[in-house]
C-alpha cells in the first residue's frame, strides 16, 4: 500500500470502483431525506454530515448499487473503501464498511494499514466497532503475526485505534487469546475516556459468555484498577 506525500493512502485504480462508486452515489443521493438528515446528524454528535438514509432503506439500496457486480479483490476493495471516506456524507461510510465485511477474507495481513486510516478517520463508535470486531479482527484471525500491530496500536495516542486492538477479538469466542485480551484491558485501565472504558467492559462481557469464570477471577484480581463503569459492562451477565 502505498503512501502519498501528504502521508495520506493512495487509491488503487480499479474498474469495480469506478463502477460501484457512480452507482453508490446516484443510487443514494437521489433517495436523500435532507430533514432526517438533519435528527441523524446530530444523535451522531455532528461526526458527519447525513444523507438520511435509514438503514433499511440504506441496505435494500446497498443491493441495488452491487447486483450484477463481480467479486472485489483487495485492490477494489481498498479502492472503494477510501474513496466512500473521501465522501463527507456518513451514509458512504457505512457502505464501506459494510462492503468490507462481507469480503474481508479476500483481503492479506496487507490491508490492515486501510483498515487502521479508516478507524483513525471520521472517527466514532458508528464505524470504528464495526471496523474492529469484522474487519482488523478478521485480518488478524488469518494472520497472527498481526498481533505484534494489535500490540502497538493498544497503546496508540489515538483512542479509536486503541479501542480497536480491544475490541478487535470480540468475535473470537473460545479462539480468544486470553492473555493479550486481559493484558490490553489493563494497559487501557487508567485511560480517562468513556469509549475507551466503555470498550473495556465490553470485550471483558462478550468473553464471559464464553469463560466467565476466567473473567470474574481476572476482576476480583484486579477491579481496584478498572473504572466503575468498566467493571460493571464486564459483569453486567454473570455478576460477581
Amino acid at each position: 500500500m502505498g503512501v502519498t506525500g501528504t502521508g495520506t493512502l493512495e487509491v488503487p485504480r480499479s474498474a469495480l470502483a469506478d463502477t460501484v462508486l457512480e452507482r453508490l452515489v446516484a443510487t443514494y443521493g437521489a433517495a436523500a431525506d435532507p430533514e432526517r438528515a438533519v435528527s441523524m446528524r446530530a444523535y451522531m454528535k455532528d461526526v458527519a454530515p447525513f444523507l438520511g438514509l435509514t438503514t433499511p432503506v440504506r441496505r435494500a439500496l446497498t443491493r441495488t448499487v452491487v447486483q450484477g457486480t463481480p467479486r472485489p479483490d483487495e485492490a477494489d476493495c481498498t479502492a472503494i473503501a477510501l474513496r466512500c471516506w473521501q465522501l463527507p456524507e456518513r451514509e458512504y461510510h457505512y457502505f464501506a464498511v459494510d462492503h468490507l465485511r462481507r469480503h474481508v477474507g479476500r483481503c492479506s495481513s496487507g490491508f490492515l494499514p486501510v483498515a487502521r486510516h479508516l478507524a483513525a478517520t471520521v472517527s466514532w463508535w458508528d464505524t470504528v466497532d464495526a471496523l474492529a470486531a469484522h474487519v482488523v479482527g478478521g485480518l488478524v484471525a488469518a494472520d497472527p503475526e498481526l498481533k505484534a500491530d494489535m500490540d502497538a496500536w493498544i497503546a496508540d495516542d489515538d483512542l479509536w485505534v486503541a479501542r480497536t486492538a480491544l475490541l478487535h477479538q470480540l468475535r473470537y469466542k473460545e479462539r480468544t487469546d486470553t492473555e493479550r485480551l486481559f493484558a490490553y484491558c489493563l494497559r487501557q485501565s487508567g485511560h480517562t475516556d468513556f469509549f475507551i472504558r466503555k470498550a473495556i467492559g465490553w470485550c471483558l462481557r462478550e468473553y464471559a459468555k464464553t469463560d466467565p469464570e476466567a473473567v470474574r477471577d481476572f476482576l476480583a484480581r484486579e477491579q481496584g484498577r478498572f473504572a466503575p463503569l468498566s467493571v460493571r459492562e464486564a459483569l453486567k451477565n454473570i455478576g460477581a
